[in-house]
């Protein structure tokens, strides 16, 4: 009786390493892109892959399967065996959009995958023409609220379109799909747009040159890329829901220590000085989460998306 409970006693950590050795020792780890090579989030999740190897003691292999919004990589582990070695490297596209606003969609992303650790958010800033004259946020607002579809809003992903219906509430732009932030950011110095919200990896550079205007931060703080920019609660805006967010998923039935064993490990790697260096530089700010706390920012973030959506009756092509 004596030594039953003392078995039971031993600490969660212990129990996970000795699962996660049972039979997998050495084997590598997939983490699972839905995007092609070179991209900024297959380049972050390829600084993640290498951080956690280091972790785990083994070795984490980045496996793009890009195409149909994602698509393909979560069904790929959606159907593998959940014993934390296949891993969705996950992103709003996939595991929100996707779910949300398909007719018959492929997955239901709540029972089809088991959330383990976020990964970080993705610095995102509102950036504005030069043709635009407004130095702040509320002008901004106030310029279109005067001048109904006068004003061209770019957007090259799902959040930062919902980000800048957000943003604008009532106020009427014409919404200009891209196929990158590049040519967005081009087209907008070119005054063809006039605000855009885009990513840290672009915005610094078209800012600091004078070639464009950076209002805002969608992230709650100020970001050390442009330190200059507020935040919404700053600008009096109150807080903007929507985030460019990533996390690391595995399949559903995933046991809870394996998952206690990924998020240690994962949250260990992301506090290490030289990873956040290295995500930073790519305009990505990594940190990490509990399961339960990420699990529950996902259920918000999905909810969030959901409501802006039929809100604003959107419809994905």
């Amino acid at each position: 009786m004596l030594r039953r409970r003392t078995v039971l006693a031993l600490p969660a950590s212990a129990l996970a390493t000795s699962v996660w050795s049972q039979g997998t020792a050495g084997r590598p780890v997939r983490l699972v892109v839905g995007f092609a090579p070179g991209g900024a989030a297959d380049s972050i999740a390829r600084v993640i892959a290498q951080a956690l190897g280091r972790q785990l003691g083994q070795q984490v292999i980045v496996e793009n399967k890009p195409g149909a919004d994602g698509i393909l990589a979560a069904q790929d582990v959606q159907r593998a065996a959940p014993d934390g070695h296949t891993l969705l490297w996950g992103t709003n596209t996939a595991l929100v959009q996707v779910p949300s606003t398909r007719a018959k969609p492929p997955y239901d992303p709540f029972k089809a995958f088991t959330p383990i650790s976020s990964a970080g958010q993705f610095s995102m800033f509102l950036v504005t023409s030069p043709a635009v004259k407004a130095d702040h946020v509320k002008a901004l607002l106030d310029e279109v609220a005067a001048h109904p579809d006068r004003y061209n809003a770019a957007f090259s992903n799902s959040a930062a379109q919902l980000a800048m219906i957000q943003l604008l509430g009532p106020r009427k732009a014409v919404y200009v799909r891209y196929k990158g932030d590049v040519p967005a950011l081009t087209d907008l110095v070119g005054g063809h747009v006039h605000m855009i919200w885009t990513t840290g990896t672009s915005a610094p550079a078209f800012v600091k040159d004078g070639r464009a205007k950076a209002l805002l931060t969608l992230q709650p703080q100020r970001s050390p890329l442009l330190p200059e920019v507020a935040t919404a609660a700053e600008a009096g805006l109150g807080e903007l829901t929507i985030r460019a967010w990533a996390g690391v998923f595995g399949p559903a039935g995933m046991p809870p220590e394996t998952v206690a064993k990924l998020n240690g490990e994962l949250q260990a790697a992301l506090r290490r000085s030289d990873v956040r260096e290295q995500l930073a530089a790519q305009g990505f700010e990594g940190y990490g989460m509990g399961a339960s706390e990420f699990a529950a920012f996902f259920k918000e973030q999905y909810d969030s998306f959901n409501r802006i959506v039929k809100d604003n009756h959107i419809r994905f092509e």
